[in-house]
Protein backbone atom coordinates (compact mmCIF):
# COMPACT_ATOMS: atom_id res chain seq x y z
CA UNK A 1 0.00 0.00 0.00
CA UNK A 2 1.52 3.33 -1.06
CA UNK A 3 1.30 6.30 1.21
CA UNK A 4 -0.01 9.59 -0.10
CA UNK A 5 3.51 11.04 -0.01
CA UNK A 6 4.93 8.17 -2.05
CA UNK A 7 2.10 8.54 -4.55
CA UNK A 8 2.88 12.26 -4.88
CA UNK A 9 6.57 11.53 -5.46
CA UNK A 10 5.72 8.83 -7.99
CA UNK A 11 3.32 11.19 -9.81
CA UNK A 12 5.90 14.01 -9.82
CA UNK A 13 8.51 11.77 -11.46
CA UNK A 14 6.05 10.39 -14.06
CA UNK A 15 4.70 13.85 -14.94
CA UNK A 16 8.02 14.90 -16.52
CA UNK A 17 8.15 12.58 -19.54
CA UNK A 18 10.46 14.79 -21.65
CA UNK A 19 13.02 15.30 -18.92
CA UNK A 20 16.46 13.81 -19.37
CA UNK A 21 17.69 10.91 -17.25
CA UNK A 22 19.95 13.30 -15.33
CA UNK A 23 17.02 15.61 -14.54
CA UNK A 24 14.93 12.65 -13.39
CA UNK A 25 17.79 11.37 -11.25
CA UNK A 26 18.23 14.77 -9.58
CA UNK A 27 14.47 14.97 -9.04
CA UNK A 28 14.50 11.56 -7.40
CA UNK A 29 17.45 12.60 -5.23
CA UNK A 30 15.64 15.78 -4.15
CA UNK A 31 12.47 13.81 -3.38
CA UNK A 32 14.49 11.29 -1.39
CA UNK A 33 16.13 14.06 0.60
CA UNK A 34 12.75 15.65 1.35
CA UNK A 35 11.41 12.29 2.50
CA UNK A 36 14.44 11.79 4.77
CA UNK A 37 14.12 15.26 6.30
CA UNK A 38 10.41 14.68 6.89
CA UNK A 39 11.06 11.38 8.66
CA UNK A 40 13.85 12.84 10.79
CA UNK A 41 11.68 15.79 11.81
CA UNK A 42 9.34 13.36 13.56
CA UNK A 43 12.23 11.88 15.59
CA UNK A 44 13.19 14.93 17.62
CA UNK A 45 12.65 14.95 21.35
CA UNK A 46 10.62 17.77 22.74
CA UNK A 47 11.49 19.68 25.88
CA UNK A 48 9.95 18.36 29.06
CA UNK A 49 6.50 19.71 29.71
CA UNK A 50 7.02 19.86 33.47
CA UNK A 51 9.41 22.60 34.56
CA UNK A 52 9.42 24.69 37.70
CA UNK A 53 10.28 28.36 37.80
CA UNK A 54 9.80 28.61 41.56
CA UNK A 55 12.34 27.62 44.22
CA UNK A 56 13.55 24.03 43.94
CA UNK A 57 11.23 21.44 45.46
CA UNK A 58 12.19 19.22 48.38
CA UNK A 59 14.19 16.31 47.00
CA UNK A 60 15.28 13.23 48.94
CA UNK A 61 18.83 12.31 47.95
CA UNK A 62 19.71 8.72 48.88
CA UNK A 63 23.38 8.59 47.80
CA UNK A 64 25.68 9.37 44.90
CA UNK A 65 24.47 7.40 41.90
CA UNK A 66 27.72 6.03 40.45
CA UNK A 67 29.96 6.68 43.46
CA UNK A 68 29.74 8.26 46.89
CA UNK A 69 30.99 11.66 45.64
CA UNK A 70 28.97 11.67 42.38
CA UNK A 71 27.17 14.96 41.67
CA UNK A 72 24.27 12.87 40.31
CA UNK A 73 22.23 11.46 43.17
CA UNK A 74 19.85 8.54 43.45
CA UNK A 75 16.62 10.27 44.39
CA UNK A 76 13.90 8.90 46.64
CA UNK A 77 10.19 9.54 46.96
CA UNK A 78 8.85 12.95 47.85
CA UNK A 79 5.70 14.87 47.01
CA UNK A 80 7.47 16.21 43.93
CA UNK A 81 8.98 12.93 42.67
CA UNK A 82 6.16 10.49 43.40
CA UNK A 83 4.85 10.58 39.81
CA UNK A 84 8.33 10.12 38.32
CA UNK A 85 9.24 6.92 40.17
CA UNK A 86 9.31 3.68 38.17
CA UNK A 87 9.93 0.14 39.40
CA UNK A 88 12.09 -0.59 36.31
CA UNK A 89 14.26 2.55 36.52
CA UNK A 90 16.25 4.64 38.97
CA UNK A 91 15.32 8.28 39.48
CA UNK A 92 18.57 10.25 39.36
CA UNK A 93 19.00 13.98 39.96
CA UNK A 94 21.98 15.99 38.70
CA UNK A 95 22.83 19.67 38.93
CA UNK A 96 21.55 21.24 35.72
CA UNK A 97 24.32 21.62 33.16
CA UNK A 98 26.93 19.79 35.21
CA UNK A 99 29.64 17.61 33.68
CA UNK A 100 28.26 14.73 35.76
CA UNK A 101 24.90 15.09 34.00
CA UNK A 102 26.58 14.95 30.60
CA UNK A 103 28.48 11.76 31.48
CA UNK A 104 25.37 10.19 33.03
CA UNK A 105 23.48 10.61 29.76
CA UNK A 106 26.41 9.42 27.62
CA UNK A 107 27.16 6.36 29.81
CA UNK A 108 23.60 5.20 30.42
CA UNK A 109 20.24 5.23 28.69
CA UNK A 110 19.13 8.09 30.92
CA UNK A 111 16.06 10.02 29.81
CA UNK A 112 15.42 13.54 31.11
CA UNK A 113 12.11 13.71 32.95
CA UNK A 114 11.93 17.29 34.17
CA UNK A 115 14.03 20.24 35.18
CA UNK A 116 13.84 22.67 38.09
CA UNK A 117 15.83 25.84 38.72
CA UNK A 118 18.91 23.93 39.89
CA UNK A 119 18.33 20.27 39.08
CA UNK A 120 17.57 17.96 36.18
CA UNK A 121 15.82 14.66 36.92
CA UNK A 122 16.56 11.58 34.82
CA UNK A 123 15.08 8.11 34.57
CA UNK A 124 17.82 5.47 34.23
CA UNK A 125 16.54 2.02 33.22
CA UNK A 126 17.75 -0.88 35.37
CA UNK A 127 17.12 -3.55 32.73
Amino acid sequence: MKTQLMQSVSFAVRSVPLASKATRASSLTACGMLLSVGMLAGCTDSAPSVAISEPDPELVFVRGYRSADDDCKLTGESAFTVNFLDDAADLVTCSTGSAAAVTLVSETSATMITQTNSYTLYSVPRR
